[in-house]
């Protein structure tokens, strides 16, 4: 049995079957495959990876600034206090240093009210402490020039023989300050200072007791 060779029309269509076919079965394969891949990124995954990033920035400024930082204690630099000086002392020795030549007690037969310093010719005399010029000058007779001082609780400091008087009456006087000069004027045998404490007005007590219950040691 013999068949008709097939017209054109015939081939067209069946060409036309078989890329039909083939379309289908490419495009199943490539949903199959679309099916399987990774999705894309939707607004979830975008703000994940905001959020890594910044935390990645985060930690690397966190490491720069640890490397940043100085390693090691840190040195506080000590920072220097100038120390408060000592208040002066409110009692001082009349002249200090001075050697004593005579003591307050009875001396070639008489009474010496008072104690001897035997400084050089010229040495500073010094009030023992505040108070206010009483006398001062040629008052009272074998004393020669002299400065007697009213501390204001009822005793008076007396220097006599000086060679000049460096003070006047009413002056305001501090402990220390210079308020004659060493001389030997008046009944002297020498160059001395006669200093006397009253304990009110020609009362003479001993100058070393006194001196030292106000803080101030000499030797007699």
């Amino acid at each position: 049995m013999h068949r008709r060779p097939a017209t054109a029309r015939q081939c067209w269509l069946g060409l036309a079957v078989i890329a039909a076919l083939t379309f289908g079965f490419i495009t199943t394969i490539a949903m199959v495959v679309d099916s399987n891949a990774t999705p894309p990124p939707g607004p979830a995954f975008a703000a994940d990876a905001a959020t890594a990033s910044d935390a990645d920035r985060a930690a690397a400024a966190d490491r720069a600034d640890r490397a940043a930082r100085p390693t090691g204690t840190p040195t506080v630099e000590a920072v220097p206090t100038t120390p408060t000086p000592p208040p002066p002392p409110a009692w001082v020795s009349p002249m200090p240093d001075a050697p004593l030549s005579s003591c307050y007690g009875p001396r070639w037969g008489t009474a010496h009210l008072g104690i001897d310093f035997a400084g050089a010719a010229g040495t500073p005399i010094r009030a023992v402490g505040a108070g206010t010029v009483l006398t001062a000058g040629w008052l009272y007779g074998g004393y020669g020039q002299s400065v007697l001082v009213d501390h204001g609780d009822g005793t008076l400091t007396h220097y006599a023989h000086a060679s000049r008087v460096l003070v006047h009456p009413g002056e305001t006087v501090t402990p220390g300050q210079p308020i004659a000069l060493e001389g030997s004027t008046g009944n002297s045998s020498g160059p001395h200072l006669h200093f006397e404490v009253h304990a009110g007005l020609w009362h003479q007590v001993d100058p070393a007791d006194w001196l030292r219950a106000h803080g101030v040691a000499v030797g007699c």
